[in-house]
């Protein structure tokens, strides 16, 4: 296994499967920005399901025990349980998916006989205005209700929802979204709202901190934490009268730098060692040109081992660096 300069290792990999997403969400990929005349990758510039076998293969070498598969959003890549049977196909321990739940229903069952181990659905309010708001659509929630609905119906090892809380936009909607989980048996997880990229106008003053929804949370429910595990990025509590647990993802006010176990491969085959890194290294000449499993494999344990990111501990001295859009190198 390898480490990088601080002593992290890579144990798991997030492959963004495409750029697109049909939703607009403010905080991710704003309408203003990504609309008719933006420029997505083009179909011969995304990787096949049979380089992103490869990398995962390279990756397992150097330490990657995890995959979670990203976009945009993942369920438009077509006939992506083809994708899961092969990273399945190669040994690796673990598949997780990341979604916004719209397309869920008709492909959880698929998936799961593929072989995907654990889903996570983006949803941020139970109010459909609110939704509706937040999304830049006119998409209805009820298709992320069926969503989760149908992924509760396999045997999918975990469920969790992720809540990006904004101040002014969705801080009210915590408490429902609580509730909401603990009846479905839901891990609900709140994130706080991360610089991201440059076109979501992200603002320190719209972060609503994980104290704060923690407090929240404590105005209603008797909580406790739980000890947190090695390169565990979230911090997670348990409801006393047993109806579940509640995590917080607090990258802006209580940065988790030195915990981070994770590389990110983007649609078009870059391999990033950070989620705001302003540079990777294209995996697409190893691939194409004339693959070479050794080459792919010493490429990824260089790139990490010189690894030495710190953004979100940085954040503070106002690192001001080139960063990439969430859509391309996936959350």
């Amino acid at each position: 296994m390898i480490q990088d300069r601080i002593g992290r290792p890579l144990t798991a990999l997030r492959v963004s499967v495409i750029d697109r997403c049909n939703l607009r969400c403010t905080y991710c990929m704003p309408a203003d920005v990504f609309n008719k005349n933006y420029t997505y990758l083009k179909s011969n510039e995304i990787l096949t399901f049979d380089e992103i076998q490869q990398v995962v293969q390279s990756a397992m070498q150097v330490g990657v025990r995890k995959i979670r598969l990203t976009g945009g959003e993942p369920l438009l890549r077509p006939n992506l349980s083809e994708l899961v049977k092969k990273i399945k196909s190669v040994g690796i321990d673990e598949i997780a998916l990341t979604t916004n739940g719209l397309l869920l229903d008709e492909h959880a069952e698929t998936l799961y006989d593929a072989g995907l181990d654990r889903v996570t659905i983006s949803l941020d309010t139970l109010s459909p205005s609110i939704f509706q708001k937040m999304s830049g659509t006119s998409v209805s929630i009820q298709k992320v209700f069926s969503g989760i609905r149908a992924a509760q119906k396999t045997g999918f090892l975990s469920i969790k929802v992720n809540a990006v809380i904004q101040r002014g936009m969705n801080d009210g909607e915590i408490l429902p979204l609580a509730h909401f989980a603990r009846t479905e048996g839901i891990h609900l997880r709140f994130i706080e709202f991360m610089d991201v990229g440059h076109t979501n106008q992200w603002s320190k003053d719209q972060v609503v901190s994980g104290r704060e929804i923690l407090e929240v949370l404590k105005s209603r429910w008797d909580l406790v934490p739980i000890p947190p595990k090695k390169n565990h990025v979230a911090q997670d509590w348990i409801y006393e009268d047993g109806l579940g647990k509640v995590g917080f993802i607090n990258s802006v006010s209580e940065a988790f730098c030195g915990g981070c176990d994770r590389g990110r491969l983007t649609a078009d085959g870059i391999f990033y060692t950070c989620l705001f890194s302003a540079k990777g290294h294209d995996l697409k000449r190893a691939l194409r040109e004339s693959y070479d499993a050794d080459l792919l494999t010493q490429i990824l344990k260089s790139q990490w081992s010189e690894r030495e990111d710190r953004y979100s501990e940085l954040r503070a001295d106002k690192n001001e660096q080139p960063r990439m859009e969430m859509s391309r190198i996936g959350g």
